[in-house]
């Protein structure tokens, strides 16, 4: 008995052993595991955030949170050259040769670009079967001008300009692409208002979040931005393909005519018929003095960018140097862009044309004041009642060609308008770069813009606005 009793004995000894081995074995990989999870977790946790946020009610079925995530990377990407140009072209010469040299650099991409950009709408509208592509083309396009800029901001050679003028064309077409990708991508219940507010809201954050990481890799050398812009573009060209098949369907759709006379009104197929490369016209008032009134914001916005850029370099905020009024300065606009954003989103499609009227006067007599009292906090306050007042009067532009135009060419009319609208901004930074830095000048001169604008579209939107909705007549 004791035999037989040993041998277990024995075999429960070592079984006891084997479990406190096993026991502490399973206790270290349990722990390295739980260390993994830690270590892991900021990225990971993060992802499933911006996941979840992005896709959140029914945008991740229909595909508008991969788009929300493709404008986020577009936003990063653009950032990153806009840090890398801004430190070549801008700060690394003195006040005087920097005007000279952000001229040259208008001259030379920007005054092209206003004839190319009018053709940029109406031939994508020729490529309706192929957004997904065209979108990767400009994504993996400015990659490539990003290593080509990469060399060029260290040698200073002239093909600088040439390629930043392929960016600023490659990125204006993937806006114009994206913003007739939009009504394609709506959750049911969505507005369109509150998608492009979502999409436009992702785009601001990344741009947020990459920019002090574009200036951390500028510390280590004008060419990293350019690097890092490159892994995000070529990721956004991958990115693009995700998008659902649906965006390349150009069921339903045509192309929008934008004029008000009674002959294109009243008899829309016949002009239809005579023109046969038909313009932006015949889709009413209330869009075309919405599109004059964003026209206006967008050219303050040009303005404002380029003017206070030279102004406050030369003569920074009270206290502070040239880079930290820029900062304060470019804080303030961001800020006003993303809480005007919100409220679009909140406001919804809620009476668009008092509400245009509404913030393009607020914006006017921000800068009346400005002007008047001239100073550093009425500076930062115009930058951002200017960013709030853009972001809300455009998502109400959009919240008008979704009321007032119908599906078979609002997708065109997307298309046409922004880059009407980004006419108007090279136009404003022009008069900016000319403008002599004086304070009181300057401001006078962004109130007269504002003024134009709210002056020749007030009466039209606000007789909209007592017509009470759309008349769907009015578009070809």
């Amino acid at each position: 008995m004791a035999a037989a009793r040993s041998p277990q004995g024995a075999a429960g000894v070592g079984a006891a052993k084997g479990g406190t081995r096993n026991g502490g074995s399973g206790r270290m990989t349990g722990s390295v595991r739980a260390m993994g999870r830690a270590l892991h977790f900021p990225v990971t946790g993060t992802a499933r955030g911006i996941r979840k946020a992005t896709h959140a009610h029914g945008a991740g079925e229909s595909g508008l949170g991969k788009l929300i995530e493709l404008h986020a990377v577009n936003g990063a990407g653009d950032v990153m050259i806009t840090v890398a140009l801004a430190s070549t072209v801008f700060f690394s010469v003195p006040t005087d040769e920097a005007r000279g040299r952000v001229a040259l650099y208008l001259a030379i991409t920007m005054a092209p670009f206003t004839v190319l950009a009018p053709v940029i709408g109406p031939l994508l509208d020729r490529l309706p079967h192929g957004r997904r592509a065209a979108m990767a083309g400009a994504m993996f396009a400015r990659a490539l001008l990003a290593l080509l800029l990469s060399g060029a901001v260290v040698t200073g050679g002239l093909e600088l300009y040439p390629a930043a003028l392929g960016v600023l064309v490659a990125s204006r077409s993937y806006g114009v692409v994206r913003s007739a990708v939009v009504p394609r991508l709506l959750p049911p219940r969505f507005s369109l208002v509150k998608a492009n507010s979502r999409v436009t809201l992702g785009g601001l954050l990344a741009t947020g979040v990459a920019a002090p990481i574009g200036a951390g890799l500028q510390a280590l050398g004008p060419r990293y931005p350019l690097y890092g812009a490159f892994v995000i573009f070529i990721a956004g060209t991958f990115l693009s393909f995700t998008l659902p098949p649906k965006v390349d369907s150009a069921k339903g759709e045509d192309r929008a005519l934008l004029v008000a006379d009674e002959e294109h009104l009243h008899r829309p197929q016949l002009i239809k018929d005579k023109l046969r490369r038909p313009g932006l016209r015949t889709v009413g008032t209330a869009v075309t003095h919405a599109l004059g009134a964003n026209a206006a914001l967008r050219c303050l916005s040009g303005f404002l960018i380029f003017f206070l850029a030279f102004l406050l370099r030369e003569h920074p905020l009270t206290g502070e140097s040239a880079a930290v009024s820029l900062g304060i300065v470019g804080v303030s606009a961001g800020a006003g862009n993303a809480l005007g954003t919100a409220v679009g989103a909140w406001l919804k499609s809620r009476a668009p044309e008092i509400i245009i009227v509404t913030v393009v006067a607020c914006v006017l007599g921000a800068a009346i004041t400005a002007a008047l009292f001239f100073g550093a906090f009425l500076v930062a306050c115009l930058t951002a009642v200017a960013g709030f007042s853009q972001a809300l009067a455009k998502l109400s532009l959009d919240a008008l060609i979704q009321r007032d135009v119908p599906e078979l060419v609002r997708t065109s009319a997307f298309a046409r308008s922004e880059t009407l609208l980004q006419v108007a901004w090279v136009f404003g930074g022009a008069i900016g770069i000319v403008l002599p830095l004086n304070g009181t000048l300057g401001l006078s001169v962004a109130a007269a813009i504002v003024a134009v604008g709210w002056l020749t579209t007030t009466r039209g939107l606000l007789g909209a606005a007592r017509r009470g909705g759309p008349v769907r007549s009015r578009v070809a």
